[in-house]
């Protein structure tokens, strides 16, 4: 009798390290095989054509990784088979994640419906095209909807329609930017690692009560790592290259804030009291930011707190 065939451990070597630190690396080696795809299926292709909003993890040709998100009418995102993600966007020379989107780029990409907490995350190369770009399908995996606030769409423009505000660049976080990070309940974050296959690059959300991401009067932003689903791709590629790329969306006002910069793991309270829901924290110091006034041509309405959220603390 033949023996099986394993599907391969989908993990890299910084994934893997941090589920052994916690002690889950032998159940994530056989959920990894199990959940983590080469392709999507059928469920995941008929999101994708729902969604709003896109949010993309890219990098420069400087290796400085960039979180942004883009916009369109439900049906810019197309599955035309499961090895393909059609992408329809135009370019957007304001976007410092622009410049990280060329053919054969990696890209990491996150599908999220904020009205029903409903994500998937993906990531692979690019081929572009005349309408925008294709994915190639790396990994697809679903995520659990811990951490998201529920919120309701409405169009304030047409998509198409480019930011008509020019972006501001600097290399420090001035009012607006402390402003923005003080009261965000959500962000995007961006890593990425240069691995035995090729270089993966993921994107993902983080969600917490208004004020739980921390400014320190050093520069850096503390974020408590909250109970998730124990893959650690951002923690495992923050353990391998210690960079990483913020986006902070204000849905109230259209603004995007970017930032790129280094990123490292702590794994106890940087103050030695223990934060309400954290079970280890990460910190990040932003070392190039743009500012995009206008870069969300939707707003998202809150209209109810995720109850996972409610029960974590803030700062």
């Amino acid at each position: 009798m033949e023996s099986p065939v394993l599907v391969p451990s989908p993990w890299h070597q910084g994934e893997i390290a941090v589920q052994r630190l916690v002690g889950v690396e032998a159940r994530m080696h056989e959920v990894g095989r199990r959940v983590v795809r080469d392709h999507l299926i059928d469920q995941h292709r008929e999101f994708y054509p729902l969604l709003p909003m896109v949010v993309l993890g890219a990098v420069d040709p400087n290796g400085d990784v960039w979180t942004t998100l883009r916009f369109g009418y439900p049906g810019f995102l197309r599955a035309p088979d499961a090895h393909t993600l059609n992408v329809e966007l135009a370019r957007e020379p304001a976007d410092p994640a622009e410049p990280g989107m060329e053919d054969g780029a990696a890209l990491g990409l996150l599908g999220i419906d904020l009205g029903t907490r409903r994500r998937n995350r993906l990531n692979g190369t690019i081929a572009r095209n005349s309408r925008g770009f294709d994915l190639d399908v790396g990994q697809s995996f679903g995520n659990c909807p811990k951490y998201i606030q529920l919120r309701q769409v409405r169009y304030i423009r047409d998509p198409v329609e480019p930011p008509a505000v020019p972006p501001r660049s600097s290399f420090a976080l001035d009012q607006t930017a402390r402003a923005i990070i003080a009261r965000a309940d959500t962000f995007f974050v961006a890593s990425y690692a240069d691995v035995e296959v090729g270089r993966q690059v993921d994107v993902s959300h983080r969600g917490g009560r208004a004020g739980f991401v921390h400014l320190g009067k050093d520069g850096w932003l503390t974020i408590p790592d909250f109970p998730g689903n124990r893959f650690f791709n951002t923690l495992g590629n923050i353990a391998l290259n210690g960079r990483a790329g913020l986006a902070f969306p204000d849905f109230q006002t259209g603004g995007l804030l970017q930032m790129t910069g280094e990123a490292e793991l702590l794994f106890e309270h940087p103050d030695g009291e223990p934060f309400e829901g954290a079970e280890r924290y990460w910190r990040f110091r932003p070392r190039r930011i743009v500012w995009r006034a206008d870069a969300v041509p939707i707003r998202y309405d809150l209209a109810e707190w995720s109850p996972y959220t409610l029960a974590t603390g803030v700062w």
